[in-house]
Formats: structure tokens, sequence, C-alpha cells
């Protein structure tokens, strides 16, 4: 079944929208005008046609020969289903996955795109062997009147007749403009410079669709990493099923070279998963029964049955596809006012030609001929196809550039925000640090009893630092007696107390002191202990009989081994502050801001302090927040620019701006730098395009300004802004390296 049409829930949660892909939507500005000639179309009102991304959203109950109508007369194509279209029909339809249908229909209208692209450009060639031809001097002038003729109508023809219906209704775009200047020029006997135009132009056009429709491409081919069957365990039997059909708590078989369907846990199995196609990253992980996987991610090597945990449409792949097909079309503040301006810009290109045709001859006494020519250049230059073009190639290539390295841009605006990131706020657990406590030393007084203690109380806590307590002695005493605690009781923000052998004995914070005898010199050498173990940053746990400390644990969250790579990057890259905000205490803090390379820290921070921290970044520049807990959303909304870990909370991946898909932060600096060049393009190619057509027109001034002058200032800008934009898209992605740390450095 063709799966190009797929249902799209509303915003607000009405009816369902129908998405089609578009063919041929070179022009951002008429792309523009066919939507509002959609929208009035009756159920068209909330009709989005989307250049970026060659899509169309339309209500079912929409005349779609109508909007068919609409979309030729500019030179374009609907791709649809063969089964026609109808409200009834759109019903009985078996929608697939999203992302799904998205591959296929991205596949199915970049085929007809290239082969529309190689059609066109063989015309081209044809027209130039024929407009070559007439300057063979045997070549009599009325064979050669013919040959130009034949190749203004060969390359220029479609965009005549989309001129002419424009002009009919009094519509004016650059079909229109290119369409009077072309028909200007034959009556005035400018045949070879008309024929100049025409094909100059054609492969003008040819070259913004290409540029275009390469951006487009480098962005679909993401979504080819989405699975299509599964194959379902039911008992002994296996049944291949589609990714709509799957369920949670299904268990599917993987095998070597297999897509994993959706996020799930390993059941059973040990193999090698490539999850580039969701962090990035190109080494694959080791996956063992009872870990998690992705879904879209590969299986390299072995066998493995995966519990499915989620329906396809809520993992993480299905997520990554829903943003990235959201964020191609979501104008930058850049675009909207390119938009407006295009919108004025070309009706007053057509006054100021029609000015130029009549006001030297009619107050100066110039002649006509000269000054017909002249405001017919006009047209030509006033094209605004180059500024159009400005930004939204090099936003998509920058998005797509950052998607690769697995850093989701939920948008063109949040991409322009990056490249203008001077501050970034971080927070600390889980984000520059693994979010996991470890033991980083141990003062004992009885080494082997601490030992036993500790162990044996905090088998028994699902606390985070008693999990890190149990670690830590399994590593250090491995065959340490395990010692049965009786009556274990919990102490509400101390620790914990059980009989063992007898003894009462307690694991837990400095406060149990308060519950111990102990006698004044053992008092004073325990609270000299701990207070340098607090100076150094560490939280302590201590373990204690009634009367004696037997040890103490001084643990901490274990620093990211790419945290101080990435702010050295993050610096060199132009961001002047990079700070931390932390609800953790103010020597903790300290040692890991010292550690990263930080500008500033604070610390013992609640979520509505980080915010004013964040309000206060925000008024000396642009500031990005990066967090991953739930506590972390709202300075992530606060901020100018909010950046998830992918493998934080939902709450915290939904509020951000952008999402690093990986478990660190090793790809922040690239993504940066990507967003700066965009940047960097977009402005030059906005000046590029302005100045080439000021100079142009100024030419007319002392009366130099010709045809070709003019189509070459137009399709000169368009091709080097078109350019420009894909060299986006040509660096080298770096490979995985060890560690993220070594990733940081080999990017720099």
């Amino acid at each position: 079944m063709n799966t190009t049409m797929k249902n799209h829930p509303e915003p607000g949660g009405g009816s369902q929208r129908v998405e089609f892909r578009v063919q041929g939507l070179s022009c951002a500005n008429c792309t523009r005008e066919m939507q509002e000639e959609i929208q009035r179309l009756e159920h068209g009102q909330d009709a989005s046609l989307l250049y970026n991304s060659g899509r169309l959203l339309v209500d079912p109950a929409v005349d779609l020969q109508q909007v068919e109508r609409i979309l030729k007369r500019d030179g374009a194509t609907l791709i649809k289903p063969d089964y026609g279209f109808s409200k009834e029909a759109a019903a009985k339809v078996e929608i697939g996955s999203p992302a799904q249908a998205g591959a296929a229909a991205a596949g199915t209208a970049g085929e007809a795109e290239e082969h529309e692209s190689r059609l066109g450009l063989w015309l081209l060639v044809l027209s130039a062997v024929m407009y070559a031809a007439t300057f063979i001097p045997a070549v009599p002038g009325a064979v050669g009147i013919v040959l130009d003729l034949a190749a203004i109508v060969i390359s220029g023809y479609s965009t005549f007749l989309r001129g002419l219906r424009n002009l009919i209704r009094l519509k004016f775009n650059m079909d229109t403009l290119m369409t009077v200047a072309l028909t200007g020029a034959v009556i005035i006997g400018e045949w070879k410079e008309a024929t100049l135009v025409a094909i100059l132009f054609g492969l003008n056009e040819l070259l913004e669709g290409y540029g275009m429709n390469r951006a487009r491409r480098s962005l679909s081919a993401l979504l080819e990493a989405a699975p299509k069957e599964a194959v379902v365990l039911q008992g002994e039997r296996e049944t291949v099923v589609s990714i709509a059909r799957l369920k949670v708590g299904d268990v599917v078989l993987v095998r070597a070279g297999e897509k994993i369907p959706s996020d799930g846990t390993v059941l059973e199995g040990t193999s090698a998963v490539n999850e580039a196609a969701i962090t990035g990253e190109s080494i694959p992980v080791t996956k063992q029964p009872g870990q998690q996987v992705f879904g879209g991610s590969v299986n390299s090597e072995g066998l493995l049955q995966v519990r499915i945990d989620k329906p396809y449409e809520d993992s993480s792949l299905a997520k990554i596809m829903h943003l990235v097909q959201e964020a191609q079309d979501k104008k930058t503040p850049t675009e909207l006012f390119i938009d407006r301006f295009a919108k004025g810009y070309t009706p007053a290109i057509m006054i100021l030609a029609a000015l130029v045709i009549l006001v030297p001859p009619l107050l100066f006494g110039q002649p006509w001929m000269k000054w017909v020519y002249e405001g017919l250049a006009i047209l030509i230059v006033g094209c605004p196809c180059a500024l159009v073009l400005s930004s939204p190639i090099a936003l998509v290539s920058g998005m797509t550039r950052c998607a690769r390295l697995g850093v989701l841009v939920k948008g063109g605006v949040h991409l322009e925000q990056l490249g203008k990131v001077d501050a970034i706020a971080f927070d600390k657990t889980g984000t520059l640090t693994k979010g996991q406590p470890e033991v980083q030393r141990e003062i004992a007084y009885d080494p082997q009893r601490f030992h036993a203690v500790a162990a044996s109380l905090e088998s028994g806590s699902l606390h985070p630092l008693a999990a890190a307590v149990v670690r830590h002695v399994a590593a250090r005493s491995g065959g340490a007696e395990r010692l049965q605690p009786a009556g274990l009781v919990t102490l509400p923000g101390v620790g914990l107390s059980a009989e063992v052998n007898g003894v009462r004995c307690f694991v837990g914070s400095e406060a149990l002191l308060a519950q111990l005898s102990l006698g004044g010199e053992e008092r004073a050498r325990v609270d000299e202990d701990l207070a340098r173990l607090k100076a150094e940053g560490l939280t302590v746990v201590l373990a204690a009989e009634s009367a004696r400390v037997l040890g103490l644990f001084g643990l901490a969250d274990e620093l990211r081994p790419e945290a101080p790579d990435v702010v050295r990057a993050l610096h060199r890259a132009g961001v002047v502050r990079t700070v931390m905000l932390t609800g953790d205490h103010a020597a903790a803090a300290q040692g890991i801001a010292a550690r990263s390379g930080l500008t500033e820290w604070h610390a013992g921070l609640l979520p509505e302090q980080k915010v004013a921290h964040i309000q206060a970044l925000a008024g000396r520049g642009t500031v990005a927040m990066v967090g991953d807990g739930i506590n972390d959303a709202p300075a992530l909304a606060a901020a100018d620019l909010g950046i998830a870990m992918g493998q934080g909370t939902d709450s915290a991946v939904e509020t951000a701006d952008i999402v690093l898909m990986q478990d660190h932060l090793g790809q922040l600096p690239r993504a940066i730098r990507i967003a700066r060049r965009a940047g960097r393009i977009i402005a030059w190619n906005i000046g590029l395009s302005l100045t080439l057509k000021l100079i142009a027109l100024l030419l007319t001034i002392p009366g130099w300004l010709t045809l070709w002058i003019a189509v070459m200032s137009d399709m000169g800008a368009t091709i080097i802004v078109t350019l420009l934009g894909l060299t986006i898209l040509l660096g080298k992605d770096p490979k995985a390296g060890n560690s993220p740390a070594v990733r940081v450095a080999s990017n720099n």
C-alpha cells in the first residue's frame, strides 16, 4: 500500500489532518501564496503547505481536485495514494506508523523529483545547443530566430505558462516578472538576450530545486531507520506483524542484522547493538538480559528476545522522527522577515520597472526602446529567489547535520538561538556528573567490622548512597563477612539501625553522632575526619556501634569524563560563561566546578531559584540551560534555549528546545559550531543577495543594465546561497571513540 498519506491530530485535539508529499516546491514565496489559495477553499482553512519539508497537511473533507489545480498552476505535483481521496476512503485506510509513512512518502517524492530534475537538465542542454547554433555564420537569420524561439519555448515554457496565469489573476511573483520580461524582450526584437535569459532562468530554477531537494532528502534519510515489521513470539510460534500492531508486553525475536522494533527490555540473549540512529554513536553497545534497548537500533550479532515496553508511536525513534519533521517547518524570525519583505518586494519592483519605462521617455524625451529594455531588466533583477533561499537551505542542512550527531534541534529558530549562545548553565547531577554516587574515600577505624556492618545494613536500603556503599565494599573486601541484622529500623533523615549479634549498629549521616555514646577523644577524632571529608566536597556515611564509630565513607557523584573537555571546547566555540546551578551543598559544587573548568557555580538552589539565576543570566546575553531531571524543567523553559539529555526524564525532553540523544555532552560544542556556521552563512546570503540586486539596479541610472547582467545577478546570487547552504552537510562527522572524552578531544 502506498503510505504517502497519514493522519495528523490537530494541535488543539480536534479533527485529523491528512498529509501528502508535494513535489516541485522550489520557491518559498510561491509556496506561501499556494497555501493561502488552498486555505480559501471549503474545509481548507487549516491547511499547511510546508516548503522546507515538501508536505501538505489538509482536512480530509477538502476537494483534492481543486488543491491539485492550485498546485499545478505553479508547477507543483501532489504525490497521493492510488485509491483516490475522500473522507470515507480515508477512514478505511490502515495507517502505519508516522515514521514509516514519512519514509515511504519521502522516497516516492524524492524519486519523482530526481526524474524531473534529469528531464529538466536534458531540456536545458538541448536549448543551449540550439542557442549556440545561432552563432554559426552559415545559419540564416530566419533560422536563427526559429532556433532562438524553440530554445525559449523548451527552457521557459513552464515559467511562461505559470506567469501568464498569474498575470491574468493579477498575481505578481517571480514567474510573472520573468514572463513579462521575456515577452517584452521578444517584442522589441532582443531574441538572443531573451533566449539567454530563458536558459539561465531555467538553470536557476533547476539549481534552486536541486538545493532544496538535496536538503530535504538528507533530512528524510534519517527516517530510513524506522523499522517496518516485527517477529512476535507466541509460545513456540513466530508471527510477523507490522510495527503499528505491536503491543506493550509483546515478546519479539530480533536476529542479527535486524532492527529492534520498539523500545524494550532484553529478556534473553547477549549482543552488540548499534544505536547510531538514536544517539549518533557509531560504536555498538553490548546488551544483556535486563538492559534497555531502543527501537530503530540494529542488532549487530546474536539473537535477542526483547519485551516491548512502549508502542512504537511512543518509542525513542518515533519521538525523534516527530521532532525532526516538526523542526523542518518552524519558521525563524529571519525567515518570517524575509517572507514579509518578499510579499511587498515584487509589487514594488513592478512599479519601479514601470517608472523606469515611462518617466525617461515622457519627461526627458529619451528613446522608448532603450528604457523599455531597462525596465525589462529591472523585472528580472527583482526576482526574490536568492533572498528567499538565503535561510531555509542553511537551516535544514544545519538541523540535519546536528541530527546525524544525535543532537535534535526542534526548529530552525532554536538553531539560530544556539548559534548566538554566549552563556550555558548546567545542572550538576546527571548532566556534569554521572548521577550515580561512588565512594571516593574511606577512613576505617576497624576495617573488618566496618565493612561487614555497613554492607549488611545498607543492603536492605534502596537509597543511592546505600547502593554505592554496597558496591564499594564488594569491590574492596570481596568475601567480607555478611552479618544478619535483626530488627532493621529506618531513622528518618538519619539512616538505619539494627541489632547485629546482640549489638545495636548504625549506618547513616553524621546526624547519627547525636545518638552515640562516644568518648571525648574519639568524638574529636571523628569530628576532625568528618570536617576533612566535607572540605573535599564529599558526602559522609558512617557506620557505628553504640559506643564507637567503625569508619567513615566519603561519597561523591562522579564527574563525567568528558565534562572538562566539553567545557574547554565550549569556551573555544565562543561561549563566554559556563555556570553550574545545583541543589547540592557548596563544597560538592565547588569541587565539580573546579574540575570541570566552569566560570562560576551556585549551590543549594531550589527549582525556582534556578529560574531566577537563568533570568539574571538572560539579562546579559543569550543563555542556554542543560539539564536532565524533572526539577530542571522550569529552568529549561525559562532559558532562551533549553537543552535536555536524551536519557533524562520525559518532562525535561518535552520542555527542551534541543535534545542530546547521547548520555553525555560530547557533541554539544560541535552542534554550537554548526549553528554558528549556519548563522554566518544566512547573514552572508542575505547580504550578498541584496548587494547584487542593488548593484544591478544602480546600473539603470547610466543605462548600463542589460538582460543578461540582470539574470546573472539573480542567478549568481541564487547559486551561491544554495551552494553555501549545502556546504553545512559536507563536513565529515566524527567516528565515536572509546570514550566521550576522546570524542570531544578529537572533534576539536
